[in-house]
């Protein structure tokens, strides 16, 4: 598959990790979570697993995170947001693209395919819907501006950030509005996006929809649950996008 070099709406230039498969016209988009990159374990996991399996996968690092350029400061969910629709701006015509987000990657899959039928299967990994309920738990005591997520110098918290949070409040709307295939995973532990996001917005949402619960897994799952989770997603795209 020959992909462009991505670039977003205002120039920056998106880091991108491919996984050829030999399914064609199909491409699999994997987003992270805040303060994340392409490079984190869960990602890389998911995207050979799927290659393996014959599914073309290209890792996203958004603008501000990892090697992409950009400002962390500026990563919100609404920039991402962008960055995402940016990127199905560049792919080549014909393709049918499923994404799958972890975490604020989640959020930033809901809200685009809301409203962008290009995304024809949507995959949540421990999604965060009520994003500002996430602000208040992890960072309410952080000064904007001035302190960092997660005590992490790479990862200020900026007011861009609090108030991106805080205005959307939560996602439960554009749940409502999905009409595509949606695959939901949650680990049973998970104390930083509530498996209760899931629930609810499995709840919310309209059918095709899935949600599977892997006990005893925390946010970002682990090497012992990567299989489960490639085999659902697996699962779940031969049946919606093969």
């Amino acid at each position: 598959m020959d992909l462009p070099e991505f670039r977003n709406r205002v120039g920056e230039k998106l880091d991108t990790s491919f996984h050829p498969g030999n399914r064609d016209d199909v491409l699999v988009l994997l987003g992270h979570g805040v303060t994340g990159n392409k490079d984190r374990p869960l990602l890389v996991a998911a995207a050979e697993g799927l290659a393996a399996k014959g599914w073309p996968c290209l890792r996203i690092s958004w603008s501000g995170n990892g090697n992409s350029e950009g400002d962390f400061r500026h990563a919100t969910i609404t920039k991402e947001g962008r960055d995402l629709r940016d990127i199905l701006d560049a792919l080549p015509p014909g393709l049918k693209v499923a994404y799958i987000g972890h975490s604020m990657g989640g959020a930033v899959g809901v809200s685009v395919a809301a409203e962008d039928s290009r995304i024809r299967v949507l995959v949540s990994l421990a999604g965060m819907v009520r994003t500002e309920a996430f602000y208040e738990r992890e960072f309410s005591g952080v000064v904007a501006d001035k302190g960092f997520m997660w005590d992490e110098p790479a990862c200020p918290l900026s007011q861009k950030h609090v108030d991106d949070f805080c205005a959307i409040g939560d996602l439960f709307d554009e749940v409502g509005q999905i009409n595509v295939p949606w695959l939901l995973i949650h680990g049973t532990e998970d104390d930083v996006v509530l498996p209760e996001d899931s629930r609810d917005a499995y709840d919310t949402a309209e059918e095709p929809k899935r949600l599977i619960e892997i006990k005893g897994a925390g946010h970002s799952f682990d090497e012992s649950s990567y299989p489960q989770v490639v085999s659902s997603i697996a699962d779940w795209l031969d049946e919606y996008l093969a």
